[in-house]
């Protein structure tokens, strides 16, 4: 008998039809001896809907109240999962992140979390039930409901897995796993079947949409086994066909990876640019541009300062492009003037592309063939970063996807 917990998205819970799949699937894994945890999303479009309503009554809702009214997404579906595996004869339980309870801190909408009570799921578990937990929210000590951003189910289920030291958690989606690249863009992008965390990690910091990078941090940070696979297969498949199917998310040490020098091709159209001209180059400098930016809770991604020349630099970094108008607004009321800088500029129209792959620690020439095959697409480079593991150029939208698609090809990914 093993500890699994399950993650269903909101796709999988899109309908009364297809939550019944999902008991029939939770049944099957329960019947063959599994001690069993669920954490569902809300239906598909849910919590969407509950956005709007609360923008309709208030331009910018108050965070701690729009937490209270988003998180109710996430109870309607565990009620319906609790009474849909009853139904078919399972003891189910379900409960609020706050009935845990999942303890965060007291950033509302991003939330963080920083503890999980496991004494009344194990309880339940011992006594045969199958527990039901809401994804993507929790409670501060103050007693206050928060959630944890869009896609934080993710995180909830990741969480609980490691709080429990479940075998293993299966976040269950409508795609049947992580892929060399986007295959909307790539139409023989390969499914992988193991990817070592890091990579993944880096992939969801740079663009991929399959998982939520702090669930990543997450299972990385306490070695959690994590994989991804289908929902919207036949629910009754062999389970030893189902528990061997999608991507393992795992250690580099723990199993023989693909020794592909590249992993995958991540991409990011959500990126917007923006230059400091003529900036005083003396210590500091980049504090008192970023501090404000920091302060307005924008995340700020690649960064360039530029050489010196008589005393003044150039500074250009990238934030969110639903950021943007916000951060030129910061820069113009908060730094301009207080820094004595010339024009700032910006471009909300450049996308993120990156390699990603454990097997640039041990290869030269990486980047080298990154540049070489854009430049023969003719893409022009307009900011470069790197870790161990990644290579990350910003370049013009309309050339993300031949980007893509050239990388993907010169670095032979379409082929195991």
């Amino acid at each position: 008998m093993a500890l699994i917990v399950h993650k269903y998205g909101g796709t999988s819970m899109g309908s009364t039809e297809r939550i019944k799949n999902v008991a029939k699937r939770v049944a099957k894994w329960h019947d063959a001896g599994h001690q069993i945890v669920v954490v569902p999303s809300a239906m598909s479009g849910e919590t969407n809907r509950i956005i709007g309503l609360a923008k309709e009554i208030m331009a910018q809702p108050d965070p701690r109240e729009l937490d209270m009214i988003a998180s109710t997404g996430e109870q309607v579906s565990v009620g319906l999962l609790s009474m849909a595996l009853q139904a078919i004869g399972k003891q189910a339980v379900s409960y609020a992140g706050w009935q845990v309870a999942i303890k965060t801190d007291s950033a509302y909408t991003k939330a963080r979390i920083a503890s999980i009570d496991d004494t009344k799921v194990r309880a339940d578990l011992d006594a045969g039930k199958i527990v039901i937990i809401t994804g993507f929210q929790g409670v501060d000590d103050a007693g206050n409901i928060t959630t944890l951003g869009r896609g934080g189910s993710d995180t909830s289920a990741v969480a609980v897995a490691a709080a429990l030291k479940a075998q293993e958690c299966l976040i269950y989606t409508d795609v049947d796993g992580v892929y060399t690249t986007d295959p909307r863009v790539v139409s023989d992008a390969r499914r992988l079947k193991t990817v070592t965390f890091e990579e993944m990690l880096e992939m969801a910091s740079l663009g991929s949409k399959v998982l939520q990078i702090r669930s990543v941090e997450f299972a990385g940070n306490y070695r959690m086994p994590t994989r991804v696979l289908s929902s919207l297969t036949d629910p009754m498949i062999p389970l030893e066909e189902e528990a061997n199917s999608g991507t393992l998310i795992s250690f580099e040490e723990d199993t023989h990876m693909e020794q592909a020098t590249i992993t995958g091709i991540a991409f990011n159209r959500d990126e917007a640019k923006i230059t400091v001209f003529g900036v005083p180059d003396k210590p500091g400098i980049a504090y008192q541009i970023l501090g404000p930016i920091a302060d307005a809770n924008i995340e700020v991604d690649m960064i360039i300062q530029n050489q010196s020349v008589d005393g003044k630099t150039d500074f250009t970094f990238t934030v969110p492009r639903g950021e943007y108008t916000k951060a030129m607004q910061v820069l113009e009321a908060s730094v301009k003037e207080h820094i004595s800088t010339g024009n700032i500029i910006g471009d909300p129209k450049v996308s993120k592309v990156s390699v990603v792959g454990v097997g640039m620690r041990s290869h030269v020439g990486i980047a080298s063939q990154m540049f070489r095959t854009l430049a023969d697409e003719s893409v022009n480079i307009q900011m470069i970063s790197t870790s161990e593991i990644k290579i990350s150029v910003l370049i013009d939208e309309k050339y993300m996807e031949l980007a893509v698609r050239s990388l993907h090809k010169a670095f032979g990914l379409e082929s195991a």
